[in-house]
């Protein structure tokens, strides 16, 4: 139950971070600031969770992280499922302290949606949206297969690597789709958004729990083909 309950505490936190600095700060590509931001706030979130529950349950925060984890024999199917729930009560416990706080405060929500993901930056075709994401998490995904192998030789800074492959990802995606590379890091915000009232958020949540989820099998696979032959 420990891996579980830090595998929520990471999944609200980088809601919290990640999402919350978006609401802030906007993440409108031509204002720079914001988007930059935002970018680093998803990495400089996984990052402090990764030193700080990394070492409890190897901070996945992220269903496209476990199965590719899974696929890859480094959890049992009974953590698989309980990491997956524990993630998206996570993700959806942030998202609803940042409803508490935005709206408590009679605060302006940048995003429209508490971070929700959305496929305006790609005119509404889900399918581009589709591609975008399982390419950006095959991209974030592989890099946490690379860096956590057995024969890794650098273990100790494998949070940093990780943490920078997330803003990498984040500095091309958040203009295309928001950048989810993580189902219960959409679909807390999503649904939040759903209960107070704009669903077009919720309407769209699929192709940020699809897309992700083949991105990181296609990752775990590949990655395997890759070790296998090396």
């Amino acid at each position: 139950m420990k891996k579980y309950i830090a595998e929520f505490i990471g999944t609200l936190v980088l809601v919290l971070i990640g999402c919350g600095t978006a609401m802030t700060v906007g993440c409108d590509p031509a204002a720079g600031s914001g988007y930059i931001l935002t970018a680093f706030a998803f990495g400089l979130g996984l990052l402090t969770m990764a030193y700080s529950i990394g070492n409890i349950s190897g901070c996945h925060i992220n269903p496209a992280v476990s199965i590719a984890m899974l696929i890859s024999k480094k959890i049992s199917w009974k953590d698989f499922w309980g990491y997956i729930v524990f993630q998206i009560l996570g993700a959806l416990a942030g998202a609803g302290i940042l409803a508490l706080i935005f709206n408590g405060a009679g605060l302006v929500d940048s995003t429209g949606g508490f971070g929700a993901n959305g496929l305006t930056g790609v005119n509404g075709n889900p399918w581009v949206g589709l591609l975008v994401e399982i390419l950006l998490t095959f991209i974030f995904v592989i890099s946490i297969l690379g860096v956590t192998s057995d024969k890794a030789k650098h273990g100790h800074v494998a949070g940093i690597v990780i943490a920078f492959s997330l803003v990498a990802v984040h500095i091309l995606g958040i203009g295309l789709t928001g950048t989810s590379v993580n189902p219960a890091r959409s679909l807390g915000p999503a649904i939040v958004a759903a209960i107070g009232g704009n669903g077009g958020p919720i309407a769209a949540v699929w192709v940020f729990i699809v897309g992700p989820l083949l991105g990181g099998i296609l990752a775990a696979y590949t990655y395997r083909l890759l070790e296998k032959n090396k």
